[in-house]
């Protein structure tokens, strides 16, 4: 009873909409000139790669189109995957024209590509959304704060844990997912900031 707790609490408070949104605020503070700029176009990138693709899901769990907010079924997530995909570029057109900071139009990048990779694998098999996000986000976290960051790695395996725990994937489906997930994001990341 305590473990599914404690493996629900850490899948909701480190689910994918959570880790995009706070990456992207403090890679718009870290890198724009001023905190308000940082803030404003942090927020901006996080709304249209994470909040409305969130809220796209919201509305798709209300209406029956969708069982529930992490898309347990694997057929149910195309969809949603190709409307953030959609969302991502909107908001990397908008983050251009606002003139942002080249790592957080990077950081959109290296989401709308793990977007593409994750709609192709789940097209297939149910890799772990959650694994990836996280251990993308911890990349790119080391990649622009330093080394000692790879610190929060163990938050990939506890994040992996629940999703196990939960009975949402097996640990096949989390280790593929952590491994994509920091190979696409280090990887888009690297090079285009």
């Amino acid at each position: 009873m305590i473990r599914q707790r404690v493996a629900r609490w850490l899948t909701e408070a480190f689910a994918p909409a959570v880790l995009v949104s706070v990456l992207l605020v403090l890679l718009g503070v870290h890198s724009e000139p001023g905190l308000a700029r940082g803030l404003v176009l942090g927020a901006v990138a996080a709304l249209f790669e994470s909040v409305l693709p969130f809220l796209y899901i919201l509305r798709g769990v209300r209406t029956g189109r969708l069982t529930d907010h992490h898309i347990g079924d694997r057929r149910q997530r195309l969809v949603p995957l190709l409307v953030a995909m959609g969302s991502v570029l909107a908001g990397f057109t908008v983050l251009l024209l606002a003139g942002a900071d080249r790592a957080l139009v990077a950081a959109v990048v290296a989401g709308g590509a793990g977007l593409v990779v994750a709609a192709a694998v789940n097209h297939w098999w149910k890799m772990s959304v959650h694994a990836a996000v996280a251990a993308g986000s911890v990349v790119i976290l080391a990649l622009v704060y330093g080394w000692p960051l790879l610190a929060a790695a163990p938050l990939v395996g506890a994040i992996g844990w629940s999703r196990v725990e939960l009975k949402d994937h097996t640990w096949p489906q989390v280790v593929v997912g952590t491994a994509v997930g920091a190979l696409v994001a280090g990887g888009v990341f690297s090079a285009l900031r």
